[in-house]
């Protein structure tokens, strides 16, 4: 994972945070800010964890970071196989849709929960689930994390396999 995240500006993590000393780890490596379904009752006093949702910018961009992404309209979480272009109503506005998830305007959600690597841009909004570094799709092994890169005019991600860093 550090050499993964070598040079980033930030770190998002999405939620499923075990113990607060992986947060202590990551921010060894670059700020961290993080999310968690229950926040409240596990990460009361740590301010770089809120409960389920929160809104950053950065680059001019507004991420929209969640871990249970718990989207109006959809009974289906987002993995790669289920992707949102097959299962949105096309006609309906899901820019705004996420507005009601994240109380902001929003053109980049991360999220996690599922342990699912997705990229997927929808309707202009740039969705990501970095999957999981430890337990990727539910399984113990060596997993994936993701980075974003990002300009006031450019957005976009990449999954990496960790076991490409040995």
């Amino acid at each position: 994972v550090a050499i993964a995240f070598q040079g980033v500006d930030l770190i998002l993590h999405a939620g499923d945070i075990y113990t607060p000393v992986c947060l202590d780890w990551l921010e060894t490596i670059a700020p961290v800010y993080a999310v968690e379904m229950w926040a409240d009752a596990h990460f009361k006093e740590d301010p770089r964890v809120v409960n389920k949702t929160r809104v950053l910018n950065f680059e001019g961009h507004a991420i929209g970071l969640t871990h249970d992404l718990l989207v109006p309209g959809m009974a289906q979480e987002i993995t790669e196989y289920s992707p949102l272009s097959k299962r949105f109503p096309p006609d309906a506005d899901f820019p705004a849709t996420l507005e009601t998830v994240f109380g902001a305007a929003v053109d980049i959600v991360v999220f996690g929960h599922t342990h699912y690597a997705v990229i997927e841009e929808y309707q202009g909004i740039l969705m990501l689930n970095p999957g999981s570094p430890s337990l990727p799709r539910q399984l113990r092994r060596l997993g994936q994390v993701a980075v974003l890169e990002l300009e006031a005019d450019h957005k976009s991600a990449e999954i990496l396999e960790l076991s490409t860093f040995s």
